[in-house]
């Protein structure tokens, strides 16, 4: 199995101090329905809603908020979101991967440029960055779940490819296509998890000075902060030095 790897999502950690809790449910919630819709509103049949909801409840999302996103997309009426991906480049040419689910792709889109424009960035087609990221499997748990040798060894036996263990938690990447069945596998030995997605992974990244940083951690934090943007990925990494200081400004 593969040691530890130095990138850190340092987008997620930016975006998960910054977002309002309301539009944290928000994005919680359209995936909810959007899950639903894509097969029984049942977690237990459906694989993608029941991540959903799993990632739902670790945000401390209410049950009734749960049970409102699955009963819209029973609605004749309801909403209805179509995935979208976008990518581009942001400032000193780091590659950037944007998610969405959106009910109005000419509305997205202009949003989603306008910010890579604002920040000096330019949104490509898609494909223009994709290949620069691997599509796999992200587990994580609370540090509370077991020492990283414990964590290491059940990850092993479920079949996954990479551990990143820290005080932070763990952070557990599998293979795609393998998600549920490693899901389900650490499920019985460490616990639910705390969350169970798919992820775009850069294969390699860019270190940024702080100038370039402060940039992109606004570009990020934009994207992000965009009723329709569910996740946003890049291959670039800052110092840690250099972080806490953008991040305590």
């Amino acid at each position: 199995m593969a040691g530890h790897s130095k990138f850190k999502n340092i987008m997620h950690k930016k975006g998960a101090a910054d977002a309002r809790r309301s539009k944290v449910f928000s994005k919680l919630a359209r995936e909810v329905t959007v899950a639903a819709k894509m097969g029984m509103p049942d977690p237990a049949m459906n694989p993608r809603l029941r991540l959903a909801v799993q990632n739902a409840r670790a945000e401390n999302m209410p049950k009734d908020n749960i049970e409102r996103a699955i009963k819209k997309a029973t609605e004749a009426d309801g909403e209805h979101y179509e995935e979208v991906r976008y990518e581009g480049y942001g400032p000193g040419g780091v590659a950037v991967v944007v998610e969405a689910l959106t009910d109005n792709r000419n509305r997205t889109a202009g949003a989603v440029r306008s910010c890579f424009t604002k920040y000096g960035g330019t949104l490509g087609e898609t494909g223009s960055v994709g290949f620069m990221f691997d599509r796999v499997g992200q587990i994580t748990y609370k540090p509370e779940a077991g020492s990283a040798d414990a964590v290491l060894e059940a990850a092993i036996e479920a079949g996954a490819e990479d551990v990143q263990s820290d005080e932070d938690g763990h952070v557990i990447i599998c293979a795609f296509t393998d998600l549920g069945d490693v899901a389900k596998a650490l499920e019985a030995a460490l616990g639910e998890a705390d969350t169970v997605k798919p992820i775009w992974r850069p294969q390699t990244t860019t270190e940024l000075d702080e100038d370039k940083a402060g940039t992109m951690l606004k570009l990020v934090s934009a994207l992000e902060d965009d009723d329709d943007v569910q996740s946003v990925y890049a291959n670039f990494e800052v110092a840690d030095d250099i972080l806490e200081r953008l991040t305590a400004a």
